[in-house]
């Protein structure tokens, strides 16, 4: 590959993660309305959102660290997408690798945490630090699948992941040869997203949004950004490790979108748990069934 190419597939591969990570956003909203029987917001609704608040005349900045973190929660992002292979690009998924791609996801989290701190929110400080609780608790089952899979594939390259796994068909995905681990890792990921029964982090009706409490205008609006590229980046992961990755861009989308809408329409029937709950339930049923997949992959 020449290098005017590589320097496009890094171009291409955020831009595209964004777009999809757009409908995701849209495909999330409209599960929550079905489920409490409501039509739900109209397709380009999340473009219009976030095109609304960066077009906002008063964009209140609480100082360096505040600009600085929002950037680093969505260069984290960008920086992760061109780590994931995607149908026809690979990006620098070669290089990389899964190790670093566990370092270059947690960039957004801290970044969001920098940016929180200086607004000086009581709000704003309980929800930032629910969230790095969060991420403790689901960074340990998340280590032991990264692990295991490691363990497994006999490689952190992605790209060899996958072609492993598109070698044999369905039989060797990841999710059959691994479905403890499997388990696990979809616990991780719902974790991760923030999303029902684990948004504790934001709860509007306890802490006023929590992390968001302060943010308006293009820094809302670069939280929304983040948003839409968590969920593909959590998806892709996923679809990466246990799923045979994308065969084609059909199967690729096909994946990643059910991936995301079915853990979400089960989580929406579940009450939110608190943060010790939370960090019970991580450390303990999806850390188990990893390990007891890692113990049956060595031995």
């Amino acid at each position: 590959m020449s290098v005017l190419e590589l320097l496009l597939e890094l171009v291409l591969m955020p831009i595209v993660a964004f777009v999809i990570g757009l409908f995701m956003v849209l495909m999330m909203r409209k599960i929550g309305a079905r489920l409490q029987r409501r039509v739900g917001p109209p397709v380009f609704q999340p473009l219009y959102d976030i095109v609304k608040l960066y077009g906002k005349r008063t964009q209140v900045s609480h100082g360096l660290m505040h600009d600085i973190g929002i950037i680093m929660a969505v260069g984290g992002y960008v920086a992760a997408e061109t780590l994931l292979p995607m149908p026809g690009m690979n990006g620098i998924a070669e290089k990389g690798g899964l190790i670093a791609l566990l370092y270059v996801i947690m960039i957004p989290s801290l970044g969001l945490a920098l940016g929180v701190g200086q607004c000086a929110n009581p709000n704003g400080s309980i929800g930032i630090s629910r969230a790095l609780t969060a991420m403790l608790a689901y960074d340990i089952p998340f280590v032991i699948v990264i692990f295991g899979v490691a363990w497994h594939f006999g490689t952190t390259n992605l790209v060899d992941i996958i072609a492993l796994q598109q070698a044999g068909g369905i039989a060797t995905w990841g999710a059959v040869e691994m479905p403890l681990l499997a388990i696990a890792g979809l616990f991780g990921m719902q974790a991760m997203l923030g999303k029902q029964p684990f948004e504790i982090y934001v709860a509007p009706a306890e802490i006023a949004t929590g992390p968001m409490v302060e943010m308006g205008g293009k820094y809302l609006g670069g939280l929304f950004v983040m948003q839409s590229f968590q969920l593909y980046t959590a998806a892709v992961i996923y679809v990466t490790l246990f799923l045979g990755g994308g065969e084609n861009w059909l199967f690729f989308l096909i994946k990643i979108f059910a991936v995301v809408a079915i853990p979400m329409s089960i989580a929406f029937l579940f009450p939110r748990y608190r943060t010790e709950n939370l960090v019970g339930l991580l450390w303990k049923w999806p850390v188990m069934a990893g390990l007891i997949g890692v113990a049956l992959l060595m031995y």
